[in-house]
């Protein structure tokens, strides 16, 4: 004997296997992919164009950009190896090694 739910289920499952037929077939649509695909390259081109704006603010008012602060934390990174390294040398030294 079939349950509600059973009935229900059969048609879901027949809703959901149209609507996953249709859609793969918009989305794979060259209607669909070329705007899409000239929007998606829009946008992008303006987020860079709006980066390089924006390092070029920070520039102006004298604010280190990103690149400026990574070369600033790796050359803090080489002076703490050293600082370490010196530290390690001054005990051994002290120790009479």
């Amino acid at each position: 004997m079939t349950t509600l739910f059973d009935r229900w289920k059969k048609g879901f499952d027949a809703w959901e296997e149209r609507t996953a037929k249709r859609s793969s077939e918009l989305l794979q649509s060259p209607r669909v992919l070329e705007p899409a695909g000239a929007v998606l390259t829009a946008l992008l081109h303006g987020k860079a164009r709006a980066g390089r704006t924006l390092t070029g603010v920070w520039s102006a008012v004298g604010l280190p950009n990103r690149r400026d602060q990574e070369r600033t934390l790796r050359m803090l990174s080489v002076l703490e190896r050293r600082i370490l390294d010196l530290e390690e040398k001054l005990d051994d030294a002290r120790r009479g090694r």
